[in-house]
C-alpha cells in the first residue's frame, strides 16, 4: 500500500469521525424538546388552578349573595388570562413536537392518527415557524382583550384609537388565515 492511499483512508476516516459526531450532535435538541414539555404541562396547570380560583370566587359571591364591584370583568378577565396561558402552553407542545420532528425523528405515534399528524406535523423550520407565529397572535389578540375589559375611554380620540386596534387586529387575522394556503 502506497503512501497517499494510507493518507487518503485516514482522511476519510477522520472524515467519517467528524460528521458522525457532528451529526450526533443534534440530539442536544432534546434538552429543548424536554424543557418545552415541562413547560407547557407548568403552564396547563397553572391556567387551570386560574380557572378553578375563578370559579370558586364567583361560587363565594353566588352563595354569599354579594355583587362586587367590575365582578363581570374580573370574571371574564381571569378566564380571559387562563386561555392566554393555554394557548402559551399550546406555543411550547409545537414547539417541541416541531424541534423534535426536525431534528431527531418522526413520531411514530401520530403517523395512524390523521388529525394529530396534520396539527403537529413539521416539516420545516418554516412550517415551525409558521404553527408558532400562529398561535403568538393569537396570545396577543387575547391579552389585547383582556387588557380592553379594563379600559375606560373617555375621549372621542380614545374611542377612535380603540376602533383602529380592532382593525388592526381584523386584518391581521385576515392575512394570518391567508399564510400557508395555496
Amino acid at each position: 500500500m502506497d503512501k497517499t492511499s494510507r493518507r487518503g483512508d485516514d482522511i476519510t476516516m477522520i472524515e467519517r469521525i467528524f460528521e458522525g459526531t457532528i451529526w450526533r450532535s443534534r440530539f442536544v435538541v432534546i434538552l429543548a424538546v424536554v424543557f418545552g414539555l415541562v413547560g407547557a404541562f407548568v403552564l396547563f396547570i397553572v391556567a387551570s388552578l386560574d380557572i378553578w380560583n375563578v370559579a370558586t370566587q364567583t361560587w363565594n359571591v353566588v352563595v354569599n349573595h354579594l355583587h362586587p364591584e367590575h365582578f363581570h370583568e374580573d370574571i371574564v378577565a381571569g378566564i380571559i388570562g387562563a386561555v392566554d396561558l393555554y394557548l402559551i402552553a399550546v406555543v411550547m407542545f409545537i414547539f417541541s413536537f416541531g424541534l423534535y420532528e426536525l431534528f431527531i425523528s418522526e413520531i411514530d405515534e401520530a403517523m395512524g392518527d390523521e388529525k394529530a399528524s396534520k396539527i403537529l406535523a413539521i416539516h420545516s423550520l418554516d412550517q415551525l415557524k409558521d404553527k408558532i407565529a400562529k398561535v403568538i397572535v393569537m396570545v396577543l389578540i387575547v391579552s389585547f382583550f383582556q387588557k380592553v375589559l379594563h379600559t375606560e375611554f373617555h375621549t372621542a380620540i380614545e374611542m377612535l384609537d380603540f376602533a383602529l386596534s380592532i382593525l388592526a387586529l381584523s386584518i391581521g387575522l385576515y392575512f394570518l388565515g391567508k399564510v400557508g394556503k395555496h
